[in-house]
């Protein structure tokens, strides 16, 4: 599914601005906030941007030194949002009640950053060196199979191209070989996180995220009951076909289908198991000029971050995907690992989704406190729904690419996509509930933990007698903690919004609603999405963008093919 959009662009997000208040006048709340603020960013912006673009070079090239040097400007960050004289002023500020809206959205940002850090800077420094070990432990792990190293894409194609349960299971179990490298150290770290939140009156780790985060724990774990509601028997329904193909390819019943034999390491995926190809329209297409095409043509250009991005394959580069906006003034960058298929297709229309929804498109008058998305949950929303189009020949032809057989490949696309809500929100389950259960009980038997929720959510066997952490060979849960859920909220807010689009801007329903070549659609989304920046809460920014609070019914019809 959606491709990892790295933590430290979310840290970045959160951790927005702040600012040493110099002297304004002790009565005067609306001149307190505007000093602190104004202290702040002159403070701030060039540790932000130091630390982001340290973060940038780690990531891309994978070096020892480039690590290092990421963690000691992540760590000068920490120090500086840490100032516990700060705090108390912004404390104050805040209790002040400041009547101004801009500004008193501002100090509530501001204040959920400083509380994060109102810890030992002894500790803070602890966390980031663990974490960094642990995600450059990640970047330069490949997959061992019989003496070779493989890399992730090679993981990929094995396990959606062979036949063979035997090779399967080998690069399947290589995969999650990176968990029982980082399981030590992780464990570790979930006790330095939890020790954190404990010290500033939290319950744990996952409680506090969520609640920066301006979530409630009981809220989200509601919602995500509802959804299993919702999607229990239609995901049954769907995996009983894909479990009926996936057996015949591999030639085993369906009673022995085990995890090795889905198309990615962790059935996050729908498998392509149906008639048509999808890869193959994409072998020899230049899917950059693809997507610097598609983007300009809705109003959205994206050439300056092409040209910022490093998009290929390398040795020692992280083998994922993600976005970071380095500056807040339009230094917007991806990072990508491209093959010539349609998975990675949908992840750079993904990332550069990211990429539009940035100091790219929010406008500069927005205070540079403000100047981000609303919500991780609205920026992985709007990348989600731009990545949909990649499963659709309608699309393509319209972008000028050949599909041979466009019916079948329409047919074969709908279903993964449904396929692919349906699947993906079971995944997410899983990620929830288990970091819930990893922060609030992390001596348990996390491996046991680990396959009971995925045979639960997921409907998977566990290997019979497997005890490793495969938990930990998933690396959101080092580098983006108590974030998944975030990924299923924006497929909800991707739902809602493309229903908004096809209604108010392209009148027509939303399964034939097309964007290409569309600049109203560009319009739409700065001034709905883009333009208000982090002015307003999520839940504010939903009904301003789609006309009513988040909610699971457009998606419902989305998996529905309604």
């Amino acid at each position: 599914m959606s491709a990892l959009r790295a933590f430290a662009f979310l840290a970045a997000t959160i951790m927005s601005t702040f600012t040493p208040a110099a002297a304004a006048p002790a009565g005067d709340t609306a001149a307190r906030a505007r000093t602190f603020i104004a202290g702040h960013e002159a403070r701030i912006r060039p540790l932000e941007k130091a630390a982001n673009l340290a973060w940038w070079n780690a990531n891309v090239t994978g070096r020892d030194e480039d690590f290092k040097a990421k963690e000691d400007a992540q760590n000068k960050l920490d120090e500086s949002l840490a100032n516990k004289a700060l705090f108390a002023e912004l404390k104050e500020i805040r209790h002040a009640n400041v009547r101004d809206p801009s500004l008193a959205r501002q100090i509530d940002v501001l204040y959920l950053a400083y509380l994060e850090k109102q810890v030992d800077p002894g500790l803070l420094k602890k966390i980031t060196a663990k974490a960094n070990a642990i995600e450059q432990a990640f970047n330069v792990f490949r997959a061992n199979v019989n003496g070779k190293e493989t890399a992730d894409s090679e993981v990929r194609k094995i396990l959606k191209e062979s036949r063979d349960s035997a090779p399967r299971r080998a690069v399947w179990e290589a995969s999650k070989a990176v968990g029982r490298a980082v399981e030590k150290d992780l464990k570790e770290l979930v006790a330095l996180r939890n020790e954190a939140a404990r010290n500033l009156g939290f319950a744990d780790f996952h409680v506090m995220q969520l609640q920066l985060n301006e979530q409630s724990q009981t809220d989200v774990l509601r919602l995500f009951d509802q959804l299993d509601d919702l999607t229990r028997e239609p995901f049954r329904n769907a995996k009983a076909e894909v479990d009926a193909r996936l057996a015949a390819n591999c030639g085993v019943p369906v009673e022995q289908l085990r995890p090795w034999h889905y198309h990615d390491p962790f059935f996050q995926d729908s498998p392509a198991v149906f008639a048509t190809d999808l890869d193959a329209v994409y072998a020899g297409v230049d899917m950059v000029k693809l997507c610097q095409d598609y983007y300009a043509g809705i109003g959205l250009p994206i050439d300056d971050v092409i040209a910022r991005s490093d998009l290929f394959e390398k040795k020692g580069k992280s083998p994922h995907a993600f976005c970071t906006d380095i500056d807040r003034e339009g230094d917007v960058r991806v990072l990508a690992n491209i093959v010539p298929n349609e998975y990675w297709m949908g992840t750079m229309l993904h990332e550069l989704g990211h990429a539009v929804y940035s100091s790219k498109n929010i406008p500069p008058g927005v205070p540079y406190v403000l100047r981000g998305e609303a919500h991780i949950l609205a920026t992985e929303g709007v990348a989600m729904m731009f990545q949909r189009p990649s499963k659709s020949a309608d699309w393509l032809q319209k972008m000028g690419v050949a599909v041979p057989d466009p019916k079948g490949f329409n047919e074969a696309g709908a279903k993964i996509l449904r396929n692919e809500l349906l699947i993906f929100s079971r995944w997410c389950q899983v990620m929830l509930r288990f970091e819930q259960e990893l922060y609030a009980r992390p001596n348990q038997d996390l491996n046991k933990l680990w396959w009971d929720l995925v045979e639960k959510y997921q409907m998977l066997q566990r290997p019979a007698g497997r005890d490793a952490p495969d938990y930990a060979s998933k690396i959101h849960v080092v580098v983006a903690p108590a974030y998944y859920h975030n990924y299923m909220m924006g497929q909800l807010f991707a739902s809602q919004l493309h229903h908004a689009i096809a209604r108010e801007v392209l009148k027509t329903a939303p399964g034939q609603a097309l964007y290409v070549g569309r600049p109203a659609v560009g319009e739409f989304m700065k001034r709905r999405v883009f333009g208000p920046g982090r002015t307003l809460p999520w839940n504010e920014l939903t009904k301003h963008a789609t006309g009513e609070p988040l909610n699971p019914k457009a998606f419902a019809a989305d998996f529905r093919g309604q």
